[in-house]
């Protein structure tokens, strides 16, 4: 999606500049993100690391499983448990020096701040030299709940609270049309060429090739979390219910499948792994559904807030709560998860997303309710930047190519790009 600059990147593509400089230094405002000097003096790149040992990834390794929703990572798989958070205390690529990376200047994210580039706070939507901001997509009144791209389409689809679902073309970066949906968009999926919607009630389904249009009733409330995997639609509702439906293709219509009650609250996230269910609630747990028996096999008590997000990398589960931790689980010899390590942050964790980066590595991404994302290399828990939002970043996105997306509760979308080792250091 406008990979070239041609809505909003021009900026960037400005400010790089080639390697053959007289000196050795690396630009101050480059790395703050605020370059615009062409050509620039100085470095517009971070100087050569240290040989170190990579760990390998398999080539297959490089994107979300659609058919089971695990993140994977088979390079990983046989590394011991110990390696979690060895990370811990690296600072993020591309920081300032002299500046506290958590002061951001936030009357440069209002748009009027008078001292530019005097200003003793950071001018800059992210903390980077791994990824670039490409363009923001405006047009959402209230919170973006859900953003997804159907295979097949050329479309990116996104949901709100203002209940409405937005087109963007994905070329041009406009919003190409507004569906209403009647209410507000909880959350928002895609999986083939099938988009599946999570309001009051119901869930909606719509083929982007078809455009056939299916209403699935059997929720109470709010749908807020959906998921497909092992052939089964799951909607997480208000009232702590989960459903199932499978898809009929004789009377293309998707037929109700079960229903697993257990959680008190809300159920806010779900994912497929392994043969399993996991679903997260605002009753502060996580509980594990064998999809064989479809029976609760496990209820995970560790956390004492609202468990926001779960996420499956490999053998483990990942887990983010307002309680400000991280948590990664693995399964015992009885079988059961248990904590293997526990990641701390200064503010409560709202969602969870993994990717691959440029170079295959293993990525976390943690929007938190400070209205920033974090970027961690697994398993280290290395930081590896950060993206500054107007307010809380709600939906995450992975797309092709080494794009991703970002909706935040103002109704905004950006979209990102992590850069090839070419273009980083250029």
């Amino acid at each position: 999606m406008d990979a070239d600059g041609r809505n909003g990147n021009k900026r960037f593509h400005q400010r790089l500049a080639p390697l053959d400089r007289a000196n050795n230094n690396v630009c101050y405002h480059w790395r703050a993100g605020r370059c615009n000097r062409h050509p620039c003096p100085f470095l517009h790149s971070e100087l050569p690391p240290h040989q170190q040992q990579q760990q390998s990834v398999a080539p297959d390794g490089g994107a979300i499983a659609k058919r089971n929703n695990v993140w994977r990572n088979p390079g990983a798989a046989s590394g011991p448990p110990s390696k979690w958070g060895k990370g811990r205390g690296g600072g993020a690529v591309g920081r300032p020096p002299g500046r506290a990376s958590d002061r951001i200047c936030h009357y440069f994210l209002a748009g009027n701040c008078t001292y530019g580039e005097n200003c003793r706070f950071l001018h800059s939507w992210f903390i980077s030299d791994s990824f670039s901001l490409l363009t923001p997509l405006q047009g959402h009144q209230k919170a973006v709940s859900g953003i997804a791209l159907p295979s097949g389409s050329d479309k990116l689809y996104s949901g709100s609270m203002d209940e409405s679902v937005r087109a963007w073309d994905c070329q041009t970066g406009q919003c190409v049309g507004v569906i209403n949906m009647g209410g507000e968009v909880g959350c928002m999926i895609s999986e083939g060429p099938w988009l599946f919607f999570g309001v009051r009630n119901a869930v909606k389904a719509w083929n982007t090739q078809t455009a056939t249009e299916l209403s699935l009733d059997g929720p109470s409330g709010q749908v807020y979390s959906l998921v497909v995997g092992n052939e089964l639609l799951f909607a997480g509702t208000q009232n702590g219910r989960i459903l199932a439906w499978k898809f009929s293709a004789v009377g293309n219509c998707f037929e109700p499948a079960a229903f697993f009650d257990g959680h008190q609250l809300s159920v806010v996230s779900l994912v497929v792994g392994a043969l399993r269910l996991y679903s997260s609630s605002m009753d502060n747990t996580i509980r594990v559904w064998d999809l064989a028996t479809f029976q609760c096999i496990q209820t995970l008590t560790d956390h004492t807030s609202v468990v926001m997000s779960v996420l499956c990398w490999d053998q483990f589960l990942l887990s983010c709560s307002l309680d400000k931790t991280i948590k990664v689980w693995v399964t015992t010899e009885s079988g059961n998860l248990e904590v293997t390590y526990t990641h701390t942050e200064e503010h409560g964790v709202l969602a969870l997303c993994g990717m691959h980066d440029a170079q295959a590595k293993p990525i976390l991404l943690c929007s938190c309710n400070d209205n920033s994302v974090r970027f961690y290399d697994l398993p280290s828990f290395s930081e590896r930047g950060k993206i500054f939002s107007k307010e809380e970043v709600r939906a995450i996105q992975i797309g092709p190519g080494g794009l991703f997306f970002t909706g935040d509760a103002t109704g905004e979308l950006k979209v990102w790009k992590w850069l090839t080792n070419e273009v980083a250091n250029s």
